[in-house]
């Protein structure tokens, strides 16, 4: 296993087995375990607890640094917050860690509904939480949290989808496409079956430098703020801090998890009547889309909003877009938690 994924790297965290996990799309995970980072402490009536999913790429630890502090909305002083990292990630049982028989290209198809499937036994028969105050999540998190919503609809009282959608877009699956083909297309992939994720750096290059033009955002680019995130040039900017970010990862793991994000649909539980799906929500919802999003926009999260009762619209102002996810942009995350505030005093 690489020394990325690691409580050195990512820590701390627990890894919690949450016994055998039978797949949707078949096949099952033995003896699945769950990453788990806990902050706070669970009241006696069991109520305060706070749910935070993984998105794409990223750890419980970018969670905990970006959106986790005392007088935050996310505030461990008064909730206990779990965040849980998505099966894949390289942290919970991932292509880079599982068994034998389930290693690299073996690992199974996992989808979203999985995910919260094993979540949701964590919460249960490990904790004994019969009800999350709020389930709060970016992108990948995003969908998460509308799928536990809809197939949990008693077992939450608030959702906050951050830069995400309950029923992924055509557009933003050929977005990904291409991000999963920078990979793919690197003979030294072999077909998922490398020696080391060192031996694919081209191909996790060239997905870094995707990342980087439908990340961030036109307007990121005409206001040089690679300056103000601390970088001279453009190019300094893609191969130390882009580049840098996806070198170390497993690209196993970023393409089982991009499989997963592709195909997020709540509309599954009703045939494909997306309305029907979010009509069975009965949480209080704040939808968060981020205003210069190219993946997620705020016009496709809108559509959904529309469909959701009980729903508040509060877009998110920053020209950083996507990745405005990791916190470079402190004004929008000060526009996030007034939202989360207000949020949790319903």
């Amino acid at each position: 296993m690489s020394h990325y994924y690691s409580q050195e790297h990512h820590g701390p965290y627990e890894l919690i087995d949450v016994g055998d996990l039978e797949l949707e799309e078949g096949g099952r995970i033995p003896n699945c375990k769950l990453a788990v980072s806990l902050f706070g402490t669970l009241n006696d009536a069991k109520d305060n607890a706070i749910l935070i999913p993984t998105w794409y790429s990223g750890t419980s630890k970018v969670m905990e640094e970006v959106y986790i502090g005392a007088g935050r909305a996310l505030d461990p002083e008064k909730y206990f917050i779990i965040i849980v990292n998505q099966i894949g990630n390289g942290l919970s049982t991932s292509p880079s860690n599982a068994g034998e028989g389930l290693q690299g290209p073996n690992f199974p198809l996992v989808r979203i509904s999985d995910d919260v499937r094993a979540q949701h036994r964590l919460l249960t028969e490990h904790f004994g939480i019969d009800s999350l105050a709020l389930v709060v999540g970016g992108s990948m998190g995003a969908q998460q949290t509308y799928e536990w919503a809809v197939r949990y609809p008693s077992f939450v009282k608030r959702v906050a989808p951050i830069a995400g959608t309950a029923k992924n877009t055509e557009h933003d699956f050929i977005f990904a496409e291409t991000l999963a083909e920078a990979i793919l297309t690197d003979p030294n992939f072999n077909h998922g079956r490398y020696a080391s994720s060192d031996l694919v750096a081209d191909g996790l290059k060239r997905h870094a430098k995707l990342w980087t033009v439908m990340g961030w955002s036109t307007e990121f680019f005409a206001a040089n703020r690679h300056h103000a995130l601390g970088f001279d040039s453009m190019r300094t900017f893609v191969d130390e801090f882009m580049t840098g970010y996806f070198a170390p990862m497993d690209p196993n793991n970023l393409l089982r998890m991009m499989w997963k994000w592709q195909r997020a649909d709540v509309s599954r539980h009703t045939g494909g009547d997306l309305a029907a799906a979010l009509g069975r929500i009965k949480a209080k919802v704040c939808v968060m889309p981020i205003s210069h999003d190219m993946f997620f926009p705020p016009t496709d999260a809108v559509v959904e909003h529309n469909l959701i009762p009980n729903s508040e619209f509060c877009p998110l102002q920053s020209i950083d877009g996507h990745l405005g996810l990791f916190g470079t942009d402190s004004v929008m995350l000060e526009q996030l938690d007034q939202c989360l505030f207000e949020l949790l005093q319903h």
